[in-house]
């Protein structure tokens, strides 16, 4: 097993790296390029960018920050946020992303999924999902950053997505993001139970506990991490040690000096 996956996530608006509860009360946290550095410097496996307010004016963005980052930080990239075409993905990529995450267009145009993967490679097209529970195991898509119903059930929509060619699930909980109160297991596990492709949790991290329960009860391939790492309430190394002494697989990445 190569192990489970620690992925800092960076929410970003406009140059600034900020986070909210819910996807919503966006505070400014600081300099995404210089957290991204001290994430690297960590041991961090891969990095994801999300532009939380380009669906809104139908824009990325993220081109130069992700391009200045893929100058010092040797790692995948992973860039989500108003991507509507095989044209906006070439275009990140040759600014230094890796992979691409897809929501709001997706769900618009599920054929995008398979221009994508055509193009650029399944491993390229990561499906965005942000997800709120409406009832005992049942969770809506939501689109535009937690905004816009979809009428979309999850699990067949993560499913649909396999089958047009999808590479890697990143899956929100709405509910929990921002919280720090834990992952919403059941959703998580939801998908990574019906799909087989990768999905990465993402949406509560308050502790390791947390952390354990995503990997070990929601069956998580990778874990998007936020709060905990923005305001220095965990740090990376503290994390991937406590997981190897439960007896979670992790990657056992060196820090960088």
């Amino acid at each position: 097993m190569a192990g489970i996956r620690l992925i800092p996530r960076l929410d970003i608006k406009g140059p600034n790296l900020i986070k909210g509860i819910h996807l919503e009360g966006l505070r400014v946290v600081g300099d995404p390029q210089e957290h991204a550095r001290r994430y690297y410097e960590q041991g961090a496996d891969e990095l994801i960018y999300m532009d939380i307010v380009a669906s809104l004016y139908g824009r990325n963005s993220l081109r130069e920050i992700v391009s200045r980052t893929a100058q010092d930080v040797f790692i995948p990239l992973t860039v989500g946020g108003g991507i509507r075409s095989v044209d906006d993905v070439r275009e990140l990529l040759r600014a230094g992303a890796d992979k691409v995450a897809i929501n709001t267009a997706a769900v618009k145009r599920p054929e995008l999924i398979t221009e994508v993967s055509r193009a650029f490679g399944s491993q390229c097209m990561v499906l965005s999902i942000e997800a709120k529970r409406i009832g005992n195991c049942r969770w809506e898509v939501f689109t535009d950053n937690g905004r816009e119903r979809t009428g979309l059930d999850v699990v067949a929509w993560a499913k649909q997505a396999v089958s047009l060619g999808a590479g890697e699930i990143l899956l929100t909980s709405v509910d929990q993001e921002g919280t720090r109160k834990g992952f919403d297991i059941e959703l998580v596990r939801a998908v990574s139970d019906t799909c087989s492709i990768p999905v990465i949790a993402s949406g509560g991290m308050g502790s390791v506990d947390d952390f354990a329960k995503v990997c070990q009860q929601g069956h998580a391939d990778a874990v998007a991490i936020a709060d905990v790492l923005h305001y220095r309430r965990l740090e990376l190394g503290e994390i991937k040690e406590q997981a190897s002494q439960r007896g979670i697989p992790v990657r056992q990445v060196k820090c960088v000096s």
